[in-house]
């Protein structure tokens, strides 16, 4: 039997809410309310209560969340950000652009998130921002985190694009979710994210009203009064019908987590047993929503087990191919703290399989199957 499986599966989630959509998108075409219009201000109110945070500012992606958050900050030039080398280039691409010092170290092998151990060694007396970023679904050590901040007067950024709604746990057994918990928290709405638009989106989220007040001038061009410029801002903005779909999609965000936690529970259960994987860890601090389910092949076989599995019409994807400190682009601006030999291994390793909420029994156990018969168990 010929079984089909996509990475993610957009069509079938459009499917589920395409009445909705159709609906929404009348509305805006019936009245041109195609910039900063209801569905905006709607979803800023909706996401807020639903996080239990005081702002969100909507923005045009989740790189801009980004470079945003360290606008507000009043950062110098040369002053230095802490950042894992093993992520999206995107975190390290607004600290350069603003003038800023990367600051690359090591993450934790299994959870393959920013480590605080390694936060620590990195602190100069120039740092002024650590920038965790939760990778795959799963958040980052924020209490210790949180804890290094205040005690060296350095701001945090979280970058929350991968673990949307997702729970840290702190040791009192307090619940914080991401994004937070830090002085601000940057989320992508990118069409393969939990929640996620048409196109293009981000967020900022913050409970700090000052900047709040500010992150919501420099993304209208610093302004606050229209065509009087207080401060050097930027044009970045969530459109009417991006807003309009997460409206809809934010109703069923809690029950396509879960879907992809069962999904998870299922390739945990059944790939175990196989000794050149391993599987991914959830930590004590966090919950896990896996926007990604990522293993670690080992003994090099990586490559072998992606060519393989693309022959039976499974896709997966690396993510990520190269640290950040291998990266042409920023050999010269940053700073190294250690060896960065887990960022550079866990490049060598990671393997993302499908997870999506949209997978059906049959094609799990279709990936299981195959992978079993790659290493012949």
């Amino acid at each position: 039997m010929d079984i089909k499986i996509k990475f993610n599966d957009l069509p079938q989630q459009y499917k589920k809410i395409k009445n909705e959509v159709i609906k929404s998108f009348n509305n805006i075409h019936k009245n041109s309310d195609y910039i900063n219009g209801y569905e905006v201000k709607n979803f800023e109110k909706k996401f807020k209560n639903y996080l239990g945070v005081k702002h969100v500012i909507t923005c045009g992606n989740g790189t801009d969340a980004l470079q945003i958050a360290i606008m507000s900050l009043n950062l110098k030039p040369g002053d230095e950000v802490i950042l894992p080398s093993f992520a999206y280039v995107s975190i390290i691409e607004v600290v350069c652009l603003l003038g800023l010092v990367p600051v690359l170290i090591d993450v934790d092998l299994f959870s393959f998130n920013i480590n605080p151990q390694n936060i620590k060694k990195a602190i100069s007396s120039k740092t002024k921002l650590i920038i965790p970023v939760h990778l795959f679904g799963q958040n980052s050590d924020m209490e210790s985190i949180m804890n290094i901040a205040k005690e060296n007067n350095i701001f945090v950024i979280e970058d929350a694009a991968q673990s949307v709604n997702c729970l840290n746990i702190f040791s009192n057994n307090k619940k914080y979710i991401s994004g937070t918990i830090g002085d601000i928290g940057c989320i992508s709405f990118f069409p393969t994210k939990n929640l996620s638009c048409f196109g293009d989106g981000g967020a900022l989220i913050t409970n700090n009203s000052n900047l709040a007040k500010k992150i919501a001038m420099i993304k209208n061009h610093g302004q606050s009064i229209k065509y009087f410029h207080e401060i050097i801002g930027v044009n970045s903005r969530l459109d009417t019908l991006q807003a309009s779909v997460l409206n809809i999609k934010l109703n069923y965000l809690k029950e396509e987590n879960l879907k992809r936690k069962k999904n998870a529970s299922v390739y945990n259960q059944k790939l175990a047993s196989i000794k050149n994987i391993v599987l991914p860890k959830q930590s004590l601090y966090s919950e896990h929503i896996y926007h990604q389910y990522t293993i670690r092949v080992k003994k090099n076989k990586r490559n072998l087990l992606q060519n393989k599995l693309r022959i039976k019409n499974i896709p997966t994807i690396i993510y990520y191919p190269l640290p950040l400190h291998l990266q042409k682009a920023f050999k010269v601006s940053s700073i190294k703290v250690g060896a960065l030999n887990v960022s550079t291994q866990l490049c060598k390793e990671v393997l993302s399989l499908p997870i999506h909420p949209y997978l059906t029994t049959n094609q799990i156990n279709f990936v299981i199957k195959c992978i079993k018969e790659i290493f012949h168990e």
